[in-house]
């Protein structure tokens, strides 16, 4: 692996975990094991510029992995419940959500930069389109489809938050049984 994309995997992590405050430079040159000198020669400008390296490559992953699910399955009912079930199963078998959250960046740090929330900006609202276009192909118009795309973001978002502060699945969970029934009734 090159040193740049160890630097993002390893910032990326650190960051999830402990949050973009929470991580200084001298603990990301430590877990990767490099120089100063290294980590200014792929991020001249420091650590805001290694979050937005560290934005675009989780934008990459999670709307790459959403995509390929919805892409899977015929309907977003079916869509949503598969994955969601597999971010309940990452979360059982590793214990946290890092790949596929974040969350905690977003929380301390959108206020604080207007670079870091536009980068989010941009991931929720990738994600949402393709809730977006899921939901109009399974018959919902574009303004009830634009609606419940929000709310089923919010919804996994918030979940997955909670699942992280209380250690436990269950919001991930209720937001499985719930979300397909919104989206029948809503149909119907």
């Amino acid at each position: 692996m090159d040193t740049k994309l160890l630097i993002i995997n390893i910032a990326t992590k650190l960051f999830q975990q402990k949050g973009y405050i929470g991580v200084g430079l001298n603990e990301i040159l430590k877990e990767c094991g490099i120089s100063k000198g290294s980590l200014y020669h792929h991020f001249p400008n420091g650590k805001e510029e290694l979050l937005m390296a560290c934005l675009h490559s989780l934008n990459e992953a999670i709307t790459g992995d959403i995509k390929e699910i919805f892409e899977g399955h015929s309907t977003t009912k079916e869509a949503t419940n598969a994955m969601i079930e597999k971010l309940i199963v990452n979360f059982e078998a590793e214990g946290t959500l890092s790949g596929y959250t974040f969350s905690s960046i977003v929380s301390e740090m959108a206020s604080l930069s207007d670079s870091v929330r536009k980068a989010c900006t941009k991931l929720y609202s990738e994600i949402q389109t393709i809730y977006f276009h899921k939901l109009v192909a399974d018959g919902f118009t574009n303004e009830e489809a634009s609606s419940i795309a929000l709310m089923i973001t919010a919804s996994i978002e918030g979940a997955m938050l909670l699942c992280l502060m209380q250690k436990t699945m269950e919001p991930l969970q209720v937001v499985s049984q719930l979300l397909p029934q919104i989206l029948e009734t809503r149909r119907s």
